[in-house]
């Protein structure tokens, strides 16, 4: 849902950390969250599912992952 965006923490080594955001840009994007072979990735995903663009991270490295949904998508009863 557009709003809905995810904020990566990760280890940057000797320069401390760095933070990255993806978010859904437009109505009816979603961001998806998925962990394979030791990478988190992280999409925008159009309504048909088609990845728009994609992060992607060494899990090892990823200190924090937060995700923050709309308030709209938090007040949609049976969701």
């Amino acid at each position: 849902m557009k709003g809905d965006w995810v904020e990566i923490v990760v280890d940057a080594g000797g320069d401390g950390t760095r933070t990255y955001e993806v978010a859904a840009s437009r109505a009816g994007r979603r961001v998806e969250v998925a962990t394979r072979r030791g990478v988190v990735e992280v999409s925008e995903v159009t309504r048909t599912g088609t990845s728009v663009r994609t992060a992607r991270f060494m899990a090892s490295r990823v200190l924090a992952l937060v995700e923050h949904p709309t308030e709209a998508a938090e007040a949609r009863p049976g969701d």
